[in-house]
């Protein structure tokens, strides 16, 4: 097997992958249900991860609001690379008599939870095999990211009844994360808990980040569906200005009343589909991932680009506009009473 492994892990690399590894029953024993590779393999007994990296080039602008649509198609267009890549090294394996599963980058989600895909469960977590692997590392917001490209990445899986030989999980001096908390700031949702953590276990090494409130808060603001800052002062490229309750309870009303108000804005250019929306989605935020580099003080500087870049309003033909907090208010004084509830 080690001969197979070298070779799965040279086939995503030659996809233009930046970090390949290998996780196993092994390696992820002891994690939450969506560590279980069996779950979509019964006869699983490794997982192929991989990170493709964003542009960087591209994230400076779209946190100044300069430029959402070149973001917004790279990290699509990777997100396909990643599952198109999945498919073609699990056909690989299948091949060869390894039957494999391929995962999706995103928007895969659980239906025997509670709430089915509204709880946001995935089938198996990409961020527990890219730790477990050591492929990335979890950063206080939670994310994963790799020393060299930071959390701007997106990741790949497979799961294989090969037994392949693991890969060791990133050593702590590996992991930059210093607990600055700039992603905490650069985030409008509050997704992310300023006091508790929470852990997890992989392949008896326990890992600790910021506790997650509900996904679902991530989803009202990266969704597009509202994107102001509690402050006021700047927004997401979201032009939705819907208060963001503490309150779980306030919280969901909150959110099916801004989902609603978005059906009827005008469409924005580009954009993809989620199966928990009916209307097209648009890439809005993203900042806890891509303000995430090792350098500390290029992370200073994308804060201070999302905190001085404005507020975004939408005209009539969709078109997203950034200006300033107080102008922001005016326009949205100015609009007929029936257009503005479709933002605040």
């Amino acid at each position: 097997m080690e001969d197979l492994t070298r070779r799965v892990i040279d086939y995503a690399r030659l996809e233009g992958a930046c970090k390949v590894g290998i996780a196993t029953l092994e390696t992820l024993s002891g994690g939450p249900p969506t560590a279980d590779i069996t779950y979509v393999l019964p006869e699983a007994r490794s997982a192929v991860c991989f990170a493709f990296a964003l542009d960087q080039a591209l994230i400076p602008p779209f946190l100044m609001k300069e430029d959402r649509r070149s973001h917004e198609r790279d990290n699509i267009r990777s997100n396909t690379l990643a599952s198109g890549t999945s498919i073609d090294l699990a056909r690989y394996l299948d091949q060869m008599g390894h039957p494999s599963y391929a995962l999706s980058a995103n928007n895969v989600y659980r239906k025997d939870t509670k709430r089915g895909a509204l709880d946001m469960y995935p089938d198996i977590s990409l961020r527990y095999l890219a730790v477990a692997s050591g492929v990335a590392a979890f950063g206080l917001s939670g994310n994963v990211h790799t020393s060299e490209q930071g959390a701007g990445i997106i990741l790949g899986a497979l799961i294989t009844s090969a037994e392949l030989t693991p890969t060791a999980p990133m050593t702590e001096e590996e992991n930059y994360c210093d607990g600055c908390r700039l992603c905490m700031t650069s985030c409008a949702s509050s997704m992310m808990d300023p006091k508790e953590e929470e852990g997890v276990t992989l392949g008896g090494r326990e890992y600790t980040y910021s506790k997650r409130r509900s996904y679902l808060r991530c989803e009202f603001v990266c969704g597009g569906f509202t994107g102001l800052h509690p402050s006021g002062k700047w927004s997401t490229w979201s032009p939705g200005r819907f208060e963001i309750p503490e309150d779980n309870k306030e919280f969901i009303a909150a959110l099916r009343h801004g989902m609603k108000a978005y059906e009827g804005r005008p469409s924005v250019e580009g954009g993809f589909f989620n199966p928990l929306s009916k209307k097209k989605l648009n890439l809005t935020c993203g900042n806890c991932q891509l303000i995430c580099v090792p350098d500390k003080e290029e992370r200073k500087r994308r804060h201070k680009m999302i905190t001085d870049s404005g507020c975004v309003v939408q005209g009539p033909d969709g078109t997203l506009e950034p200006v300033s907090s107080e102008e922001a208010v005016r326009r949205m004084a100015s609009m007929p009473a029936e257009t503005r509830a479709l933002y605040e």
